[in-house]
């Protein structure tokens, strides 16, 4: 058994030190976000408290609303109450850079809160790679309508990730009597339905006339 994990019933699971390091490394990552954000005020760099802020509240509000599920798939995967958005808007407000790491950050706390492990690159697929490509949404964050061509862009992105994991890892897992024709599309068909249908949810809500000038004021608040 290691010391940060341990093995059972063909799985691995997390000890109490590993649940640790993961938070700690979730903490670090945000850090260094807010550092890369950060202004140069005087001779030395720091960081914004504002900025930090902004981000903190974006990432709790990402992770809380992670667990409103309007609809939870058998295999994993839900719909959720527009927590992708949530890691989106920090790429949006400070750049993929920002975006990249907090959405790292974001994508240790959902390891930690639902962790599913086979092999190092599977989580890194599922949850490290997966979460933080929420983040390109910055490099679309000084365009026309930027907001919903970045979240589709990291939602997009974000599928990509799982389904590629789907066919390396988790296909294994089907049951003997599962169609053979499907396992072709499945991984795809399956990632894509929940992110799909949050992504369509979220980009209607958007789409209305009083929630885009919010957005656009919440943007200037935090970039001001």
């Amino acid at each position: 058994m290691s010391y940060f994990f341990y093995f059972e019933d063909g799985y691995y699971y997390l000890t109490g030190a590993g649940t640790a390091l993961m938070a700690a490394l979730a903490a670090a990552a945000l850090i260094l976000a807010a550092l890369v954000m950060g202004k140069k005020e005087n001779a030395g760099n720091t960081f914004s408290v504002k900025t930090l802020t902004f981000s903190a509240m974006a990432m709790a509000l990402a992770f809380v609303t992670s667990y409103i599920k309007v609809m939870q798939l058998p295999y994993g995967g839900s719909v959720t109450l527009f927590s992708m958005l949530f890691i989106c808007l920090i790429g949006y407000w400070y750049g993929p850079k920002a975006g990249l790491l907090t959405g790292l950050a974001y994508s240790i706390l959902q390891f930690l809160q639902e962790p599913y492990i086979l092999t190092p690159l599977q989580v890194c697929l599922d949850y490290f790679f997966a979460f933080a490509a929420l983040g390109l949404s910055g490099f679309f964050r000084n365009q026309k309508n930027g907001l919903v061509i970045g979240y589709l862009a990291g939602a997009f992105a974000r599928g990509l990730f799982h389904i590629v994991g789907g066919y390396l890892f988790w296909m294994a897992y089907m049951p003997d009597n599962f169609p053979k024709a499907f396992t072709k599309v499945y991984p795809i068909v399956y990632n894509y339905s929940y992110i799909g249908l949050e992504a369509v949810i979220t980009v209607i809500v958007l789409s209305v006339p009083a929630v885009k000038r919010a957005m656009e004021r919440v943007k200037a608040l935090a970039c001001s």
